[in-house]
């Protein structure tokens, strides 16, 4: 069976670990500043987000990994569907609602196959747009000895995929953006929901998209000299005299110590008691790590075979990737956490305590035989192979 890459939707890990890195309650309704009590900024610590895509003419919203439509007032899921060319039956069974509901303005809609593009193409990540293709032959074709004006397609918008969640049983607008760390305002923007926030069980929704950290901070102002009125200004002191020279009998200078060689941050996390982590499954690495391209290893394994948890945690969530196939995320002590995909038969659930070693599910039987292993700390992916035994 031949190898299949593991769609980039596990970038949703990234979000998903900030989230879950600095989660120690339950996620339940956030009830934190109720009652009478003082007003809390937890609301507003929640990551500034990005504001949502804006949908084409039909009201389609596309991204590489899937589309999702975005109702007007007054549709129904029918009419929905006749305007975007889609079966509404099909997408009622989808998004867990009847074709002839009346949609909220603004609401989204997943759709569980692709109709056709917008005429830019789909959203892509800013760095991935090829200008070549934006323009097409224009420049090409374009005659040099005549000046012409051509219309060209509009430019594809730019922007990274956000995660699309499928809301389960017992679930809150709250807890699921507690859970990637949002605000419920945002969540409700990007996702047109009432002023209730009610959700439902199989609804999709889309995450809303971090807006990027500032990478680096200004440097602080160096603090002025004040001189006090009448002292006058102070006056430099010339090089030759920054330094004053050393008495005639001064004591020898101290051999320097010998220098502390810095501990190998790697070889510690494998060495005293064992690997950190146990592997998942038994099988040979097929694709390994690579920052930014494969943000884990995809270990080889027969379909079926039990995956086990790399360590002792909590399992701190179970959603899944745009295919449908389910994502198992566990949080370990401190900010770890490892992430499972390309698994069923789940025999876990969210909130649960696991041990080191025990199955938390089974390889896919219809699917890629391998399993794709991440290991997180807080936002930043980090190579498996350093917390695995050999």
């Amino acid at each position: 069976m031949g190898m299949r890459q593991f769609p980039r939707q596990l970038v949703m890990g990234i979000g998903l670990a900030a989230a879950l890195a600095g989660c120690s309650e339950p996620l339940d309704i956030d009830m934190r500043g109720a009652f009478g009590n003082a007003p809390s900024t937890a609301e507003a610590a929640r990551g500034a987000t990005t504001a949502r895509p804006e949908p084409d003419a039909r009201g389609i919203i596309s991204y590489p990994g899937y589309q999702v439509a975005v109702a007007r007032r007054g549709d129904t899921l029918a009419r929905l569907a006749t305007r975007i060319g889609a079966d509404a039956e099909e997408l009622a069974r989808f998004n867990g609602i009847q074709t002839g509901d009346i949609l909220r303005e603004g609401e989204i809609v997943a759709l569980p196959r692709r109709v056709a593009e917008p005429e830019g193409g789909p959203i892509r990540a800013p760095g991935e747009v090829d200008i070549a293709s934006v323009a097409g032959g224009a420049i090409a074709r374009a005659d040099a000895q005549q000046v012409q004006t051509t219309e060209l397609a509009p430019a594809p918008q730019t922007g990274l995929e956000p995660v699309r969640h499928k809301v389960e049983r017992g679930e809150t607008a709250f807890s699921i953006a507690r859970l990637y760390n949002v605000s419920v305002r945002s969540l409700a923007e990007w996702n047109g929901l009432g002023p209730d926030f009610a959700v439902r069980e199989g609804q999709h929704l889309l995450i809303p998209v971090a807006l990027p950290e500032a990478t680096s901070q200004p440097a602080p102002p160096r603090e002025a000299v004040v001189t006090p009125p009448g002292a006058g200004s102070p006056t430099p002191v010339p090089p030759s005299a920054a330094r004053p020279l050393p008495e005639e009998d001064t004591e020898p200078v101290a051999a320097p110590a010998e220098p502390v060689a810095a501990p190998d941050l790697g070889k510690t996390e494998t060495e005293s008691g064992g690997a950190r982590m146990v592997r998942p499954v038994e099988g040979a690495i097929v694709r390994d790590y690579e920052r930014g391209r494969n943000d884990g290893i995809d270990i080889a394994a027969t379909p079926g075979a039990a995956v086990k948890a790399a360590d002792a945690g909590t399992v701190a969530a179970i959603t899944e990737d745009t295919n449908g196939i389910p994502i198992v995320v566990i949080r370990h002590e401190g900010s770890l956490l490892t992430v499972y995909s390309n698994v069923g038969a789940l025999t876990v659930e969210k909130g649960q305590s696991v041990a080191r070693g025990q199955k938390i599910a089974e390889i896919r039987r219809d699917g890629a035989a391998a399993l794709h292993f991440e290991v997180r700390d807080g936002f930043e992916s980090v190579d498996p192979n350093r917390f695995l035994t050999p």
